[in-house]
C-alpha cells in the first residue's frame, strides 16, 4: 500500500483522534506539541494498527515522534525486556532519538537506553541488567552486545531502522542483516528516512510485510529557502576560497563538509593555526571529546564545524546559516542531507560546493541524481557569494551576443565561447595530456574549457573542439560576466613563429599543419579547426609543439615535463 498526503489532509487528524494513552498526552502537552505534522498524523496510526511502515519526509519533519509514540504505546514498563529497537547511524543521532523517547516515556515509567561505540561498554550492559525496556543504539554496538549475550531481542516489538536509507547502505548493511535476524519474526518493522531510494524498497521487502508507504511531499509554502550554488575553482583553490569564506561569515554557525576523517581532522589543524574558530567532528574521536566539539558549536565558541558525513545525520542546530562542501559526497542522497543542515526552522539558508577540475566528473553524476539543476559559476569572491542572489542573477542573464556574424547561439551550446554558466570565453587546450600552461587563477580561459568539456558538452556543428587562436595582431577579447561584475579585458598575444614544416612533430601530433584564420569573400573569419605553435619549454628549455596559443604571460611545458609535474603534486598530495 502507498499513498501521499498533503498538509491539509493531515491537519485533520489530531492527537486526539489517535488511541494514545494518558501518558502520551502528558508528554506531548508538556514538549508543547499539540498538533501531529503530516508524517505523524499518516505513520501513528499505521503503526498502532500493527502495520510496518515505509514513511519518507524531509529533514525537521517529527519523524522521531512518528515512530517514538508508538514505541512508547507497545512498550510495557511491567517487563524487563527490550521490547522496542531503535536504530541510527551515528552516535549524536542516537543520542538525540533516545531523549525525545526517555521524555515520552517518562509519565509511563518506561526506561531507555542509549547503546553506541567510543565510550566504555559498562554503563549500557549495567542499563540493559536494569531492564530497559527501549534500546536505542548504532549498529556496531549492538551487535557488539548482542555476541556477548549481554542483548537480547526475542522480546522485541517494534524494530526501526531511523535514517533507513543508510541504515540499509553497504556500510551498515551486513551488522543491520544480523541484527534483524536476531528479532522476533512476528515483530513490527519501520523504516524512516528522508529520502528512500529504490533499492530501500528491495531490501525492504526481504524484512517487511505488506508495507503501508507514506511519502509527505515538501508544501511549497514550508519548504526551506536555501540558495544552492557551485563554483569552479583553479587547482588548489579550496583553501582561499573557504577563507574567503568564513572571512566574510555573519552571525550563523557554518558547516564545513569534507570526506574523509584524516582530511578534516588536517583542514582544521590548518584553520585553526590560521586563527579561524573551528571545532572539527569525524569517527575517531571519542565522545567525550565529541559533546565537547558539539557543545562548542551549539553554544558558538566555535561557530564553524568541519565535519564528515557523520554530521550529515542527526545533528540538529536550527541556526546553520551556510554548509560549505569542500569535499563531495559519495551519492546524491548525502548531498540532500548536507545540504538539509540550512534553511531550517523558517530561516534562510546557503549552500555553496567548491569544484576544482578533478571534482568535475563527480559532480556531474550528483547532479544528475539531485533531482533539479544547480547554478554553477566561476568564483566571483566571497562577497558576491554572500550577498546572495547569484542564482538569480545567473538565471536572468541575456544570452551572449553571437560572434563572427554567426547566427545567435543558445545560452550554454558552447558557440559563444562561454560554459553555459557565465564562464569566460574557454583558451584553446589539448586533450591528450600535451603541454599548456598551468593554472593561474579561478578566471583563466583553460579552467572555464575544461568545465564545459567535463559536463559532457559537445562543440556546435561545423566547430572544432579545439580552437586555435588566429595569426593576426594582438586584439582585445571581452570577458563577459553574468553577475555585474567588472570584467577584465584578455589581451591576446599573436603567436609565435610556426616550426618548419619538413621537422618531425613530437608523439601525439601527427596531423598535418593547418593555415591560419583566414576570411571569406564576405569578410567573416573562417576559424581553422587546427593550430601548431611551436613553444620553449619553461622547465627544461627544449622547443617543442603545443596545439594552442601560448600566453607569454604563464608557463608553459613539453609533455615530458608536464607528466613529471602531474607526478610531483599527486605526490605532494599523498604526503599532505
Amino acid at each position: 500500500m502507498s499513498f501521499t498526503i498533503d498538509a491539509e489532509q493531515a491537519a485533520v487528524a489530531g492527537f486526539d483522534t489517535m488511541r494514545l494513552g494518558a501518558g502520551s498526552f502528558r508528554a506531548l502537552q508538556r514538549m508543547g506539541i499539540t498538533t501531529p505534522t503530516p508524517i505523524q498524523a499518516e505513520a501513528i496510526p499505521a503503526l498502532l494498527d500493527g502495520r510496518d511502515v515505509i514513511a519518507q519526509a524531509r529533514t525537521g519533519s517529527g519523524k522521531t515522534i512518528g515512530f517514538g509514540l508508538p514505541a512508547v504505546e507497545f512498550a510495557d514498563p511491567r517487563l524487563r525486556n527490550v521490547q522496542v529497537l531503535v536504530l541510527v547511524p551515528t552516535r549524536e543521532l542516537a543520542v538525540q532519538v533516545a531523549g525525545v523517547l526517555a521524555e515520552l516515556g517518562k509519565d509511563k515509567g518506561l526506561t531507555v537506553a542509549t547503546i553506541f561505540g567510543g565510550v566504555g561498554v559498562g554503563s549500557q550492559r549495567l542499563a540493559l541488567r536494569k531492564g530497559a525496556q527501549i534500546v536505542v543504539g548504532t549498529p556496531g554496538r549492538v551487535l557488539d552486545l548482542i555476541n556477548q549475550g549481554a542483548l537480547w531481542l526475542d522480546r522485541v516489538r517494534l524494530l526501526v531502522l531511523d535514517e533507513a536509507d543508510e541504515m540499509l547502505d553497504y556500510g551498515f548493511a551486513p551488522d543491520v542483516e544480523r541484527i534483524i535476524a536476531r528479532t522476533t519474526p512476528d515483530r513490527q518493522t519501520a523504516l524512516f528516512s528522508a529520502t528512500v531510494p529504490d533499492w530501500v524498497d528491495t531490501t525492504a521487502s526481504k524484512h517487511m510485510i505488506d508495507p503501508v508507504h507514506v511519502e509527505i511531499p515538501v508544501d511549497p509554502d514550508e519548504a526551506p529557502v536555501i540558495e544552492n550554488l557551485a563554483f569552479d575553482l583553479p587547482e588548489g583553490g579550496k583553501i582561499n576560497a573557504l577563507k574567503d569564506l568564513l572571512d566574510h561569515r555573519g552571525e550563523g554557525a557554518i558547516i564545513v563538509f569534507g570526506r574523509t576523517k584524516r582530511g578534516v581532522a588536517r583542514l582544521a589543524q590548518r584553520l585553526v593555526a590560521d586563527g579561524y574558530p573551528v571545532g572539527a567532528l569525524q569517527g575517531n574521536m571519542s565522545q567525550n571529546a565529541r559533546d565537547k566539539v558539539m557543545a562548542d558549536f551549539r553554544s558558538g565558541v566555535a561557530p564553524v564545524l568541519l565535519a564528515t558525513n557523520v554530521a550529515a545525520r542527526g545533528i540538529d542546530v536550527s541556526n546553520v546559516e551556510q554548509v560549505i562542501n569542500v569535499e563531495l559526497p559519495e551519492s546524491p542522497a548525502l548531498l540532500t542531507h548536507r545540504i538539509g543542515r540550512t534553511g531550517r526552522m523558517g530561516r534562510e539558508g546557503q549552500a555553496i560546493t567548491l569544484l576544482e577540475p578533478e571534482d568535475w566528473p563527480k559532480w556531474r553524476k550528483l547532479e544528475r541524481g539531485f533531482g533539479k539543476p544547480i547554478p554553477r559559476m566561476p568564483w566571483p569572491g566571497a562577497e558576491a557569494v554572500v550577498a546572495g542572489g547569484l542564482a538569480e542573477q545567473i538565471a536572468a542573464a541575456p544570452p551572449a551576443p553571437s560572434r563572427g556574424g554567426s547566427r545567435s547561439p543558445r545560452a550554454g551550446d558552447g558557440r559563444d565561447g562561454r560554459d553555459g554558466r557565465g564562464g569566460r570565453e574557454a583558451a584553446p587546450r589539448s586533450r591528450g595530456g600535451s603541454a599548456y600552461g598551468t593554472s593561474a587563477g579561478s578566471g583563466n580561459g583553460s579552467t572555464s574549457e575544461r568545465a564545459a568539456a567535463s559536463r559532457g558538452g559537445r562543440p556546435a556543428q561545423g566547430s572544432s573542439s579545439r580552437r586555435p587562436v588566429a595569426d593576426v595582431a594582438p586584439r582585445l577579447a571581452p570577458t563577459p560576466r553574468p553577475m555585474g561584475i567588472e570584467p577584465r579585458t584578455v589581451i591576446v598575444a599573436e603567436p609565435r613563429t610556426r616550426r618548419p614544416a619538413d621537422s618531425r612533430p613530437p608523439r601525439g601530433f601527427d596531423a598535418p599543419d593547418l593555415a591560419a584564420d583566414s576570411q571569406d569573400s564576405a569578410g567573416k573569419r573562417q576559424r581553422s579547426p587546427r593550430g601548431r605553435y611551436d613553444i620553449v619549454c619553461s622547465a627544461c628549455g627544449q622547443h617543442s609543439i603545443a596545439p594552442f596559443q601560448p600566453d607569454p604571460s604563464r608557463p608553459v611545458f613539453c609533455d615530458a615535463c608536464f607528466r613529471a609535474k602531474q607526478e610531483e603534486r599527486k605526490l605532494a598530495g599523498v604526503r599532505g
